[in-house]
């Protein structure tokens, strides 16, 4: 007999037991379904987070003066301004790395403020930067300019508004609202900045779910104003570093640990850490792998469950179709095609069921990835995998039953009641 003609006769098996073909099934779908659901949740998860990463500046690289021996978790370390990290060491920094550094973003957060007109209104956080702010986190500008050099040497009173808050107090003209006049309250004063330019909001994957209205976003002011209003000295304890598209980001970062080292050595309290997004998204994509990889394995044991119960009901099917074996084998039947029919059967138990899980993994996966706001990101790798492991499980579980069909002797067979 044919491998065609076995495949009918197992369709045709399970056209006349549905329920139980369903039951046999469920196992199997259940296994590959929450597999291929747990990786797409995964992958959709990893996706979002390096997304959101990389758009942070996937050649930036952190550099933070911290306490010795800490880790970076926790408040940041008190120490004063002749302590951090000086103006004066960071141009020596780019004088000897000058062909690997693109850029340099300094940034001071002065905190949180209202603009405020009449009963318009708009939340905004008070940041501090300098024109290597823009290599660093690549905003993307409306109209105007950014903050300058002149800005920072002048300590102006200029700032760069988000597109919300021209929305709530501006009814959204930009163009208008360049060369305004923007009042900022704040707890402590009042301050009046002139707009000069203006950049698109972007709501990044943590963001929470305040309104339109209720959204904080940057003003961006000159670094040198807001360290003024933040009575934060000249120094900085953390700044952005950009490397060049030639260079090797995880390299430098280990290079500029070891140059701001001698700054330190007589300082045994305080160390400078650097630390590249690239080496960052790595680390959390191998960590999330891990955990994704974990959890489908714990899942996977279902299928083991599934083939279990693929064996019993193929035994079962042996029992009841005893007579018609013996029929087979009388009439010159080898114990091969015997083997064969049921092995098929089994595969095909096992292939009809893998495809409904990946139907319903695949569905779960994308339910799970739109609740997480994350966009949904099947494997094909892993779909094959699964599919093909389902035939495998088919084979394996199926093989003992179709063993002992094979080699029932049909006198035997032919007198089973």
């Amino acid at each position: 007999m044919s491998i065609l003609e076995n495949m009918r006769l197992a369709i045709s098996g399970l056209k006349t037991s549905k329920m139980r073909a369903l039951l046999t099934m469920l196992g199997i779908i259940i296994g590959i379904g929450s597999v291929i659901a747990i990786v797409t949740v995964g992958n959709s998860l990893s996706a979002s987070m390096t997304s959101s990463m990389s758009s942070m500046g996937v050649h930036n690289i952190n550099i933070n003066l911290r306490q010795s021996g800490s880790q970076g978790g926790g408040p940041p370390p008190q120490m004063d301004d002749s302590s951090k990290i000086s103006t004066t060491m960071i141009d020596a920094l780019i004088a000897k790395y000058p062909d690997d550094i693109a850029a340099v973003s300094l940034t001071q957060n002065v905190g949180s403020g209202t603009a405020k007109s009449g009963s318009l209104y708009a939340n905004v956080s008070i940041t501090g930067a300098n024109p290597g702010y823009m290599d660093a986190n690549s905003p993307t500008m409306l109209t105007g300019r950014f903050i300058t050099d002149r800005d920072i040497e002048g300590k102006k009173y200029v700032a760069v508004v988000s597109d919300k808050l021209i929305n709530n107090m501006y009814n959204g003209d930009t163009e208008s609202a360049l060369g305004q006049k923007v009042k900022i309250y704040t707890d402590k004063q009042i301050m009046a900045f002139t707009i000069v330019g203006v950049y698109e909001y972007e709501a990044s994957s943590f963001s929470g779910t305040e309104s339109e209205q209720e959204i904080s976003t940057d003003f961006i002011i000159p670094v040198t104003l807001a360290k003024k209003l933040a009575n934060a000295g000249n120094n900085y304890q953390s700044f952005t570093l950009v490397s060049s598209e030639t260079a090797n980001s995880t390299v430098l970062a280990t290079n500029i640990e070891k140059f701001f080292k001698k700054y330190y050595d007589s300082d045994s309290k305080f160390t400078v850490s650097a630390r590249s997004m690239e080496a960052m998204i790595s680390t959390m994509t191998e960590m999330l792998s891990t955990v994704q990889v974990a959890i489908a394995a714990i899942a996977a044991i279902s299928l083991l469950v599934g083939g279990i119960g693929v064996m019993n009901i193929m035994l079962v099917s042996v029992t009841e179709r005893t007579r018609e074996i013996g029929t087979r084998k009388a009439l010159g039947a080898r114990s091969s095609a015997i083997r064969a029919q049921f092995i098929v059967e089994s595969m095909i138990i096992c292939l009809i069921g893998g495809v409904i899980g990946v139907i319903l993994g695949l569905i779960l996966g994308m339910v799970g990835a739109n609740i997480l706001n994350a966009p949904a990101t099947a494997s094909m790798p892993v779909i094959v995998i699964a599919v093909a492991f389902s035939m495998v499980i088919g084979v394996f579980f199926g093989y003992y039953p179709a063993n002992k069909a094979a080699k029932l002797d049909p006198i035997e067979a032919l007198r089973y009641e």
